[in-house]
């Protein structure tokens, strides 16, 4: 068998466990899922994958139990329980190995007391959140449509690079990036806009077919502010960056949505050490 029947037939696994994150991993399931003996299939999906299925189900889980302790009110046994923790003791252990800080001090100091002052940012003790002007020329991305929460948008993200994969169109040096068209604190979640993509550096050999699209990301001034830590904490990166840099930048935004590039991917990297550039186009400085 080649090696994009695979690629075909794991990515339906995947699908699979996104839409099934709350219940039980029955790897005899997924083996039926991936149409592969029960006795190979994981190790195909380990090796081309880089992790467990198990692992893949315990990463999404976490990913989204930090999203609800960021920001929702359920309580942190109710996380745990729905992450498939028996314990909270269990998933506090968990919890603290991926993002270096236990469930509640996340919940209470993992993301808007890391951004501080313009005042302070510019005496050089924020680093990590350092804001640059950049000039980026247009480029073109592959694109995969995602409607609702923008903390779901990893299932679009494999589906693209699946349906790249099979097309033989994987670069490793193209950009991973989701373009965010509406602020979530303004649009109902279910309604949130949003386009997983991948650049593509010779767009006119690539025959594009639903549900992948062919998207121009136009160039010009951009602040970039880049954000080391988990995807959750975001949303205090934003809040940062228009509500404290941004009006005491002397700047204007342009009228293009605001667009991420993903630096490091999350199933080789600890979510404390992701590193996400944040794009805010500008009007050209006069």
């Amino acid at each position: 068998m080649s090696e994009k029947p695979y690629e075909t037939r794991l990515a339906r696994v995947v699908a699979y466990i996104h839409d099934h994150l709350d219940d039980p991993l029955d790897l005899n399931r997924l083996a039926e899922v991936a149409c592969l003996s029960p006795y190979h299939w994981h190790r195909i999906y380990h090796a081309f994958y880089g992790e467990t299925a198990a692992a893949t189900v315990r990463r999404l889980r976490l990913h989204r139990a930090a999203n609800e302790l960021v920001h929702g009110a359920m309580s942190i046994d109710s996380i745990a329980e729905r992450a498939g923790y028996s314990s909270v003791q269990a998933f506090s252990r968990a919890f603290q190995a991926s993002y270096r800080m236990a469930p509640g001090q996340f919940r209470n100091e993992g993301g808007a007391s890391m951004f501080v002052s313009f005042d302070d940012f510019r005496s050089g003790d924020t680093a990590m959140h350092q804001v640059d002007i950049r000039t980026q020329g247009a480029f073109t991305v592959a694109a995969m449509e995602h409607r609702g929460s923008y903390m779901e948008i990893g299932r679009a993200f494999e589906m693209l690079f699946h349906w790249l994969a099979v097309r033989g169109l994987v670069d490793p040096r193209a950009r991973s990036l989701g373009i965010y068209f509406d602020d979530p604190a303004a649009v109902a979640e279910d309604d949130l806009r949003s386009m997983a993509c991948c650049e593509l550096f010779s767009p006119g050999d690539v025959k594009f077919e639903a549900p992948v699209s062919r998207v121009e990301v136009a160039g010009g001034e951009f602040a970039v502010l880049t954000h080391v830590g988990p995807y959750a904490q975001l949303c205090f990166a934003y809040q940062w960056l228009y509500g404290e840099w941004l009006p005491k930048s002397g700047r204007e935004t342009g009228e293009t949505p605001v667009f991420e590039v993903y630096v490091n991917d999350p199933r080789e990297t600890a979510p404390a050490d992701l590193v996400t550039e944040i794009w805010v186009g500008l009007k050209q400085a006069a």
